[in-house]
This record gives structure tokens, C-alpha cells and sequence, in this order.
């Protein structure tokens, strides 16, 4: 017998920004989810930083990299809003997806609006809102007391991050994202860059207001490798006491985690740059009250990726048993 709970799609926002972001939604649009994507408008570099500050319209770049992800269109289509300029004045470095959003923005003359038509055109699987209808500057208090000003700064500064805020401190969270998040019946949170992409989404007032009131199954996605100028040397429980120091919440009812083996070359090439696996101290993180789940979950191709089929598959029956255990 179906659950009465169970005859409609569960409702998961997904909230973060980067690349990590992009490739766990292609994956939960395969499965039986209404999906809404809450994503990051801090970003101040390259296409999106030059068109944030020219046109003053939030950053573009996370939400066409999430647009793309969860577009039921031709794999042609999705390489078109990828396209990037590489030569012509003006345009090098542009990304075409960005530049369509700039478009809509001028043509519908709102961003939110800009990115909810662009979402029909492209047959877009869930919604996508940015945290803020306005671009937002992301700030860091380094652990020598200097300030960082932007984004794409922070990770560059060599010094530990202790803290980063957001400017204006009262930015106004966008109210459909807010009312997506009290409707949730999940709420997943990562992968993505702690401190610039996953942290600046939790600390707009109002969202972090709504996550922490709210009944649904709480999701921490953790990031495979370390991330240089951000989380060196961290352990999966550092990840966890970093959102913890900035909601003042513990957030999490679960928390997953790769546990595979990385081989020895893919590490050495990450190494290079700087970069580790990120540690699952499994004691420490299941004292501090969180349930973890622990499978092998990256792809090795170019880069590592996080296995979008198997992180899908423990998200959607996480979230599934939950709504069961509701009734």
C-alpha cells in the first residue's frame, strides 16, 4: 500500500553553488524528486564577476551551471549555454549561458524573473532561485584578524579562514526560497566550496531562519577533496563545526560521506595543487550526534567528481524513508 505522503514527489531543495552542485542534480533529476535549487550570488570573478559589476545584475555563473544541469533539452543545447568566448574584444572569456541570462534580465527587466523563463525555454526539471535578488558581497576574517573583500579573493589570501560575512549584513533572502524551504520535505546542502559557495547561502537571514525551523530530513553532502585557501587539512567534522561556528545550529541529520579509495595517482595530481581527501573521522562526527552515510561515491575522469547515480540513489531513499516515517 502506498503511504498517502508517498503519492506525490517529494519536495528536496538543494542548496550551494560550483561545480559539485551542478553534477549531484543531474543525477536527482533522474529520480522522482520535485527539485528546487537555491544557489549562491556571491560570486565576483571572471564572466560572472565583469557582468555583476557592468550591468549590476546578480553573478550568473552557478545559476547557468545549475540551469544546465537540470535542462531536459539536446546535450548540443546544454554545450551552447557552456560555450565560452575564447577570443574578440569584449567577449573572451564570456561564457554564452551568462550572457543570455544578462539578456533575459534586460528583456523581462528582473534577474528572478529572467532566470524563471529561461528555465521554460530550456525545460528546465525543478525550479532555480538565487538566494538574493540582488549580488551580494562575501567578506572573510582571516585567522590574523584581516578582512578579505570578494569571493574569488578569499581562497587566494594564504591564511586560515575564520569567519566570512556577508555585505549588506541584512541582504533579504529571495521570498521564494524561503517558502520553498518551509515547504521541504528535504533539504540537502553541498557539495560545493565551504566557505564561498555552501556558508554564504546559510547565512542570509532569512534562509538560515527557514532551514533551522523547518520539520524536513537535513542533508550534508561533504566535499571528497580538501579545497586550497579554504579547507586545508580538513576533516569531514572541521566541514560540519564550520557551518556549526556560523549558524549556531547543529543543522544535520545526516551526513554522507566518500569513504572510497582514492588511487594513489589521482592523488599525487591533486597533491600538486594543494589538495587532500577530506578525512572521515567517523568517531568524532557521529559523537557530535550526526548519523553518517559512508559509500564509495567518485568518478575518476579528468577530475574527481562525485558518482551523481550512487549519491542519488542514498539521497532519494534517505529522503523516502523519511516521509514514510512521517506517515
Amino acid at each position: 500500500m502506498i503511504q498517502p505522503n508517498l503519492a506525490r514527489k517529494p519536495r528536496i531543495v538543494v542548496i550551494g553553488g560550483g561545480t559539485g552542485l551542478s553534477v549531484m542534480l543531474r543525477g536527482l533529476k533522474q529520480k522522482p524528486l520535485d527539485i528546487t535549487a537555491i544557489v549562491t550570488v556571491a560570486d565576483d570573478g571572471g564572466s560572472s564577476g565583469i557582468l555583476r559589476e557592468e550591468l549590476q545584475i546578480p553573478p550568473p555563473g552557478d545559476i547557468r551551471n545549475v540551469l544546465s544541469a537540470l535542462a531536459d533539452t539536446e546535450p548540443l543545447l546544454a554545450e551552447v549555454l557552456k560555450y565560452r568566448f575564447s577570443n574578440g574584444t569584449g567577449l573572451a572569456g564570456h561564457s554564452l549561458g551568462n550572457l543570455i541570462l544578462a539578456a533575459m534580465t534586460d528583456i523581462t527587466g528582473d534577474f528572478v524573473t529572467g532566470v524563471t523563463e529561461l528555465s521554460r525555454i530550456f525545460a528546465v526539471r525543478g525550479r532555480v532561485l538565487p538566494a538574493a535578488n540582488q549580488a551580494i558581497v562575501l567578506k572573510a576574517e582571516m585567522e590574523d584578524g584581516s578582512i578579505v573583500v570578494g569571493e574569488s579573493t578569499i581562497p587566494k589570501s594564504g591564511l586560515a579562514i575564520r569567519k566570512v560575512f556577508l555585505e549588506p549584513a541584512d541582504v533579504e533572502a529571495l521570498p521564494e526560497a524561503v517558502q520553498a524551504l518551509r515547504e521541504a520535505d528535504a533539504i540537502l546542502i553541498g557539495p560545493g566550496s565551504l566557505y564561498t559557495s555552501i556558508i554564504p547561502n546559510l547565512i542570509v537571514p532569512k534562509l538560515a531562519e527557514a532551514i533551522i525551523q523547518s520539520d524536513a530530513v537535513k542533508l550534508f553532502v561533504c566535499n571528497v577533496m580538501t579545497q586550497p585557501g579554504e579547507t586545508d587539512n580538513y576533516s569531514v567534522s572541521d566541514h560540519l563545526a564550520a557551518v556549526h561556528a556560523h549558524i549556531g545550529h547543529h543543522l544535520f541529520d545526516y551526513v554522507i560521506v566518500n569513504d572510497g579509495e582514492i588511487p594513489p595517482q589521482v592523488q599525487s595530481l591533486y597533491a600538486e595543487q594543494g589538495s587532500t581527501a577530506v578525512h572521515l573521522d567517523l568517531d568524532e562526527v557521529t559523537k557530535r550526534g550526526y548519523k553518517v552515510i559512508a559509500d564509495t561515491l567518485v568518478l575518476f575522469r579528468t577530475y574527481l567528481r562525485h558518482d551523481a547515480a550512487k549519491l542519488s540513489d542514498h539521497i532519494y531513499h534517505l529522503v523516502e524513508d523519511w516521509m514514510l516515517r512521517k506517515g
